[in-house]
C-alpha cells in the first residue's frame, strides 16, 4: 500500500491472457497487502474458485511479521511473534500450513527492576507491586468496565461518549487505581500500543481489553498481559513470518511483490487498481493494510468523509524491537528466564528470552516504545545500543555486553507500516467515527488486524478479518 498518489486508469474489455483492452490484467478480486489478513483472504477466495491477484508494496510477504536470520536455519522475530489461548484462528491456520508452536516461557526467575534495583521473582508477580492489593483492584475494575464494552460495537457501551471523552490514564486515576498499578499498565501498553495510557481514549482501551478473548471467552486483562496461558504463551517454530511465507507458497504465483498501489477507482462494472507493477481490473477489492496507510491511496470516488477521517485518526504508536544475540543463553545457567520488567526511567520496559526452540544461539529482546522511543530513536545508534544493553545487564548480568550481534527494527521507519504495533484511537475517535470501521465502500472491502472484534491488532485478529472480508466479498458476488 502506498503513501504516494499516482495517476488513475480505467479498465475495458478482457483480451486473451487475462489482460483488458486497456492493458490491465484481470482477476475476480484484487487483494492489496500480503500480510496475514490479505494472504488469508486470498486463500479463502482461491478455495472458492475465484481468480485472485495479491499486490504487496514490500519486497517480501508478512507485513508486521518479520524474521531475523541467525544462521544455520535459525531465526528470531523482530515483528509480531506471540500467540496464546483463544487465538483460535491463527493457531488453526498455522497448523493447516504446517507451522508448529512451542512454549515461549523459559524456566527460571524473572527480574523486576525499579529505580535501578533488581529483584528476582517467580511467575508473574513482581515482589513489591503485583502482590499488593493495588494491582488486584486495578485488574478487577478494568475487567468490570471492559465487560460492558461490546467487542463488535464499542460505541454502544454504556457511557461510551463519556469514556471516549477522556484518556485511559484519566479513567484509571478516576477509578482510584494507584500510581504503581498505572505504571504497570503502562509497561504493558509500551509494547501493546507503542505508547502509554495517556495516548489512548478510555473507551478504546477498555474495548481493547474486551477483545482479548473469543466468542465464548470474554476478554480479560490477565489474558492479554499473561505469558503462560496468556497472549505471550507460545511462539512459532521457524518464526511467525513463516506462516505468511507458507500462505504465499500456497497461492502459487498470485502474489506480486514490489507493487505499491497508488490508486483505486471503481465504476458500476468493476474496480481498477493502479500499482507500480501494473494495473489490474477486478470485480471486487480487499484492502488489507493499516487504516492510516489505506487513507493515502487515491480513491475514485473518494471514501466517505467519515470513513476517511476514521482511517486518518488511527495512527500507529512508536515501537522499536531491540535484539541482542549471544553464543548461548547464558542467563539460563543462573536460573534466570530472561524475562524482565523495568520501571523508573529505563529505556526498555519489557524484555524476553527470544532464543530459538533448540536452545541456541542465545537471544534477548526488548521493546523501546512510546515516550522512550521518542527519547532515544533520534540518538546515535551506538548510544542507544549501550542503553539497551545496560537494561539487559540489569536483568541478566554483565555478560549481556558480550554480544555476537545486535539488531534494531524500528517500525516507524517502515514506509508501508509507519509505526507499531497497532492502531491506537485517541479520545473522540470511536464514539464519533467507529461505526465506519470496516464498512464496505462500494466494491471495496476491508481487512487487517485493526478490523477484528477479537484480538484486535494481533495475528489472530488479522486472520479473522481476512476470513471475514473474503466471506463478505463472496456474499456480495
Amino acid at each position: 500500500m502506498s503513501s504516494a498518489i499516482g495517476t488513475g486508469a480505467t479498465g475495458g474489455g478482457q483480451n486473451e491472457g487475462g489482460a483488458t483492452s486497456h492493458g490491465a490484467r484481470r482477476a475476480d478480486a484484487v487483494v492489496i497487502g500480503a500480510g496475514l489478513a490479505g494472504l488469508t483472504a486470498a486463500r479463502e477466495l482461491v478455495a472458492s474458485g475465484r481468480s485472485v491477484a495479491v499486490l504487496e508494496a514490500r519486497d517480501r510477504v508478512g507485513g508486521r511479521l518479520l524474521n531475523h536470520h541467525l544462521g544455520d536455519g535459525r531465526v528470531t522475530e523482530v515483528g509480531g511473534q506471540f500467540v496464546g489461548p483463544t487465538q483460535d484462528h491463527i493457531l488453526a491456520l498455522a497448523e493447516e500450513v504446517g507451522v508448529d508452536t512451542y512454549q515461549a516461557a523459559v524456566p527460571g526467575d524473572a527480574v523486576y527492576v525499579h529505580d535501578g534495583k533488581a529483584k528476582r521473582f517467580t511467575g508473574h508477580t513482581p515482589p513489591d507491586l503485583f502482590a499488593l492489593p493495588d494491582m488486584a483492584v486495578a485488574l478487577t475494575r478494568i475487567g468490570r468496565a471492559a465487560a460492558k464494552v461490546d467487542p463488535a460495537a464499542p460505541w454502544r457501551a454504556p457511557n461510551a461518549r463519556e469514556l471516549d471523552g477522556m484518556t485511559y490514564e484519566t479513567w484509571l486515576r478516576k477509578a482510584e487505581i494507584a500510581g504503581g498499578a498505572v505504571d504497570m499498565v503502562n509497561i504493558f501498553l509500551n509494547s501493546a500500543y507503542g505508547g502509554e495510557a495517556r495516548d489512548a481514549s478510555a473507551l478504546f482501551s477498555l474495548w481493547y481489553v474486551s477483545t482479548f478473548g473469543n466468542e465464548t471467552h470474554p476478554g480479560t486483562m490477565e489474558r492479554g498481559t499473561g505469558t503462560t496461558g496468556g497472549a505471550q504463551d507460545s511462539r512459532f517454530v521457524g518464526g511467525s513470518q513463516l506462516v505468511a511465507q507458507r500462505l504465499a507458497e500456497e497461492l502459487d504465483g498470485r502474489v506480486q511483490l514490489s507493487a505499491p498501489v497508488r490508486r483505486v477507482s471503481q465504476d458500476s462494472f468493476g474496480v481498477t487498481v493502479v500499482s507500480d507493477a501494473g494495473d489490474w481490473r477486478a470485480d471486487r477489492v480487499i484492502v488489507a493494510v493499516p487504516p492510516l496507510v489505506a487513507s493515502r491511496i487515491q480513491w475514485d470516488p473518494l471514501l466517505p468523509a467519515q470513513q476517511d477521517q476514521l482511517h486518518q485518526r488511527l495512527p500507529f504508536g512508536t515501537l522499536m524491537k531491540c535484539v541482542a544475540v549471544y553464543d548461548k543463553p547464558f542467563w539460563r545457567e543462573d536460573g534466570l528466564s530472561g524475562m524482565g520488567l523495568l520501571r523508573g526511567g529505563s529505556p526498555l520496559r519489557e524484555m524476553f528470552d527470544n532464543t530459538p526452540p533448540d536452545g541456541g544461539p542465545g537471544v534477548l529482546m526488548g521493546f523501546l516504545g512510546g515516550a522512550e522511543w521518542r527519547r532515544w530513536a533520534h540518538r546515535p545508534a551506538a548510544e542507544r545500543r549501550g542503553a539497551v544493553l545496560r537494561c539487559f545487564a540489569r536483568v541478566v548480568g554483565e555478560r549481556a555486553f558480550d554480544t555476537v550481534d545486535y539488531v534494531e527494527q524500528d517500525w516507524t521507519a517502515e514506509q508501508w507500516t509507519q509505526g507499531g504495533p497497532t492502531s491506537v484511537a485517541a479520545p473522540g475517535v470511536l464514539s464519533e467515527f467507529g461505526r465506519w470501521m470496516g464498512r464496505p465502500h462500494g466494491r471495496v472491502h476491508w481487512a487487517g488486524a485493526e478490523f477484528s472484534p477479537y484480538w484486535n491488532g494481533y495475528m489472530d485478529g488479522a486472520v479473522r478479518s481476512g476470513r471475514h472480508a473474503a466471506a463478505e466479498l463472496l456474499h456480495q458476488i
